[in-house]
């Protein structure tokens, strides 16, 4: 099998000298016509890699700056049907890698089989599923691998070495590591403790660690080094376009 879109990228900021830039939007935000707008900014400001939220209605591992956006998304009309339908007609416009991020029932209730078909047509690269577990995950896995799609794990500081070890035999893509316990948005500090779980994920995975839930600013990355290759960022960018920014001045921010 051929090295994944999504490690490729991230490889290739490494050997720019910098962290993989990672944003997180949910699709559909702020609305559906800008939506497509912003996507294309992040792009074109630098991101490697471009996880786009499935809005559901209960976003169980969302911090409330995400699930609000989430919850408005989809009254706003957004669904996964009308996502990969819209990414389909813009297949080939991004450079960046594309990760669909959602829970399971949305995706269960497409039809795993479909799921995968529609998503490659769409030029997606992965997906991240919160809650499925390692043991549940083997159809959904089993349907992305048809169609070279990269099933990205989470693990975090309450994942044994006995899990990592299990998630690294099969990963693909990149380890996405949750810097903290709990939900996602923006915190001040990260848990001291991070540093000495991230050198067990990075002796156990072979590819490309991403840091995320918690990240606000590019200075919380200096002191986690060679530890980390890439960060994701959701609610600090959502926060800014909510306050009436744009993800062309956000990524400006991070690529200085």
């Amino acid at each position: 099998m051929s090295q994944s879109l999504l490690t490729t990228r991230m490889l290739e900021a490494l050997s720019a000298g910098r962290k993989a830039l990672i944003p997180f939007l949910p699709g559909g935000f702020p609305d559906k016509e800008r939506f497509f707008d912003e996507l294309a900014a992040l792009d074109a400001g630098g991101a490697d890699i471009i996880e786009i939220g499935v809005p559901f209605s209960d976003p169980v591992a969302d911090g409330p700056v995400v699930e609000q956006a989430s919850l408005d998304c989809l009254l706003n009309g957004t669904c996964l049907s009308w996502l990969l339908h819209e990414l389909e007609k813009r297949k080939g416009q991004y450079r960046a890698g594309l990760v669909l991020m959602g829970y399971y029932n949305p995706f269960l209730q497409y039809g795993l089989d479909q799921l995968a078909e529609d998503a490659a047509a769409a030029g997606v690269s992965g997906f991240i599923v919160p809650d499925v577990p390692l043991e549940e995950s083997g159809p959904l896995r089993a349907a992305l691998d048809k169609h070279n799609l990269d099933l990205i794990p989470l693990v975090g500081l309450n994942t044994s070495e006995e899990r990592l070890a299990a998630y690294a035999k099969d990963a693909r893509g990149y380890v996405y590591f949750v810097s903290v316990l709990g939900t996602t948005g923006m915190r001040e500090s990260l848990p001291t403790e991070i540093k000495e779980r991230l050198t067990a994920v990075r002796r156990l995975f072979k590819v490309p660690v991403a840091l995320g839930f918690g990240i606000k600013s590019p200075d919380q990355l200096t002191a986690f080094g060679d530890l980390v290759d890439g960060v994701v960022f959701g609610s600090a960018l959502i926060a800014h376009i909510k306050a009436g920014g744009t993800a062309a001045e956000f990524m400006l921010r991070w690529r200085s």
